[in-house]
């Protein structure tokens, strides 16, 4: 599978507030942009604290993008992926819904009746890890449904957890005109951290779009 992750941050690195409340750092050039990258992919991917905190959709704003995946024989929009261990995704997230196919990667002890409740309410369901999610084993599956490309939008501790498990091979990352601060504030990559082996990127682009720049690496 090949993993492209993408995010926009502050100029200070932040992805959003301490208080985890997304605000708009790029622009409709970005956000065009980020809808192309989707309607490329196969499947977007984000964590469930993103899930928890904007209960995002996932799906193409574009309608020539969704015609043109609808020309080509595919899906109109690209299937959805929440990384969520322990199946707190609620039911009736906007993720779930019936625009495009989405899956749920919980881990082998979560509850069957957490499990059960997000299959009713339209998720496919991938079992990889006893306790937490393990993402090769995971993304194994989900190539085996289908997904060759995978685009993801975050949050922090998943797009670390992808880099500790050598499973990134692109990293477009906006840098918008604001300072947001504080310690608490989510990153690019949070989790633990590295303190030897650090993933090393080739940075390939730099481009000015609406008052940031987006900078391009291979992995």
């Amino acid at each position: 599978m090949y993993v492209v992750v993408n995010a926009a941050m502050s100029a200070d690195g932040k992805l959003s507030t301490r208080e985890r409340r997304q605000i708009r750092i790029s622009g409709p050039e970005d956000f065009e942009r980020v809808d192309r990258l989707r309607a490329e992919s196969d499947a977007v991917m984000v964590g469930v604290g993103t899930v928890l905190a904007d209960d995002p959709s996932l799906t193409l704003d574009d309608r020539d993008l969704v015609a043109e995946r609808e020309a080509m024989g595919r899906d109109p929009h690209p299937a959805r992926v929440v990384a969520d261990s322990h199946a707190r995704t609620p039911p009736d997230a906007s993720i779930l819904d019936d625009t495009a196919k989405s899956f749920v990667l919980v881990a082998e002890e979560e509850p069957t009746e957490h499990v059960q409740s997000l299959a009713t309410a339209g998720a496919e369901m991938v079992v990889a890890g006893e306790n937490r999610v393990e993402l090769p084993e995971a993304f194994e599956k989900l190539e085996n449904r289908g997904v060759e490309r995978l685009m993801v939008e975050g949050g922090g501790e998943l797009i670390f957890s992808l880099f500790e498990a050598d499973l990134v091979d692109e990293l477009h990352t906006f840098v918008g005109p604001k300072v947001i601060g504080g310690r608490d504030a989510p990153t690019l990559a949070d989790g633990e951290g590295f303190v030897v082996d650090f993933p090393e990127l080739d940075l390939v682009n730099v481009e000015r779009i609406d008052d940031g720049v987006l900078l391009s690496y291979d992995v």
